[in-house]
């Protein structure tokens, strides 16, 4: 079987295993026996309803260890009569290849497992450094006990790890488009703001939380919390839900409750966030009490040798210059960025992830695994 049909034969595989979060439905069971027959050792990590995956291949001399982190789980389905055809068993259509996870993210598992194994076997294993997976079933659901608790029991060992390639997809329009060097962080804040309920028609004998928060609202909203940099826009506020009132239309309430979220650069701390907004509560007198949940920090690869060595790669195989972006939501490259110096996401357009009927082109597949397997050369050669 060529590569092609090597990889398109793995990602099937892939796909028809139901890993709806935490559930691994399997996959890292066929991974791991791929991965241990091609020299890498593996190791599972249970953490709850949690599998994850460490596997490591020992080049003959010094050098870098390579990451590739991924996710095995995928989201549910959603109503399966919307679907063209069942999720879990890939259908080919029009050149697409269809089911969940077809993009988000097991066509980059498969093209990145299918290039470890072309590496190793081309070199017959002498190379420079490691070669590592990093799997979790864990990316999509809560994100408590996968790939943050990897790399706890990495810290604990004291491992190194100095290169990472998150399978995320990353690219927009096209294959190689896009690589993200960095994402936002990620802080909420559940605001509780006490006021005294009363009659509508004797709002001297209340107080209206609402009406006290009007001012400080403004301001939050109007606040420029940074200008972001180089590589992040600026920092953004934005509520998502505000809850008052007992639904009737006679009484002044005497609580409101506002959720609201900062995605922010490294530019700003988050820290420094939440002092920020609690000065202007403070300044407006309001009789609050603020919990606050973080996602995820920021964090930012700066130009350097992994985002040229698939910037090299992209030019070669697709024929474009790619863009170094952090725009989007949160990864798990935020935990891993704690160990590694230079994390960066790449793989296929993201255009159908969650959505009913997700997909990814077949001819993408092969130039998605050679620009591993380049990366791969470049970064581990002798």
């Amino acid at each position: 079987m060529n590569e092609s049909g090597a990889i398109r034969a793995l990602l099937e595989a892939l796909i028809a295993r139901p890993s709806v979060t935490p559930d691994d439905a399997g996959c890292q069971t066929l991974l791991r026996e791929r991965l241990e027959a091609s020299g890498f050792d593996c190791e599972s990590l249970i953490r709850g309803e949690v599998t994850n995956l460490w596997a490591v291949c020992e080049g003959t001399d010094p050098g870098p260890t390579l990451v590739f982190a991924g996710h095995t789980d995928v989201v549910p389905t959603g109503p399966l009569e919307q679907w063209s055809s069942d999720p879990f068993v890939p259908a080919e259509r029009n050149g697409r290849l269809f089911g969940r996870g077809a993009a988000d993210m097991k066509s980059s598992i498969a093209a990145f497992v299918v290039a470890a194994e072309s590496f190793v076997s081309r070199c017959a294993g002498r190379f420079a450094g490691r070669l590592a997976f990093l799997l979790t079933s864990d990316e999509e659901g809560p994100a408590i006990d996968g790939t943050v608790r990897v790399v706890e029991e990495l810290e604990r060992r004291k491992e190194r790890l100095d290169y990472c390639i998150v399978g995320e997809p990353s690219s927009v329009v096209r294959l190689g488009d896009m690589i993200k060097n960095g994402r936002r962080g990620s802080m909420s804040g559940r605001l509780e703001l006490r006021g005294i309920q009363g009659h509508i028609a004797y709002p001297h004998l209340a107080r209206n939380p609402i009406h006290e928060f009007a001012p400080a609202l403004g301001e939050l909203v109007g606040t420029v919390w940074d200008e972001g940099n180089e590589y992040f826009q600026p920092t953004s506020w934005q509520i998502s839900n505000i809850h008052a009132g007992t639904g009737a239309g006679n009484i002044i309430p005497g609580r409101c409750v506002v959720d609201f979220n900062f995605r922010f650069s490294t530019a700003s701390t988050s820290s420094e966030l939440q002092r920020r907004t609690c000065e202007i509560l403070e300044r407006h007198g309001l009789d609050y009490s603020l919990d606050w949940s973080i996602s995820g920090e920021p964090f930012l690869t700066p130009r350097g040798r992994l985002s040229q060595a698939l910037t090299d790669a992209i030019r070669l195989e697709c024929d474009l210059e790619t863009e170094l972006s952090t725009t989007g939501g949160t990864s798990d490259g935020r935990f891993i960025s704690r160990i590694c110096p230079e994390v960066v996401e790449f793989g296929p357009p993201n255009a159908t992830i969650h959505k009913i009927d997700e997909n990814i082109e077949l001819a993408d597949l092969r130039p998605l695994a050679n620009i591993y397997r380049r990366a791969i050369e470049t970064l581990l050669a002798r």
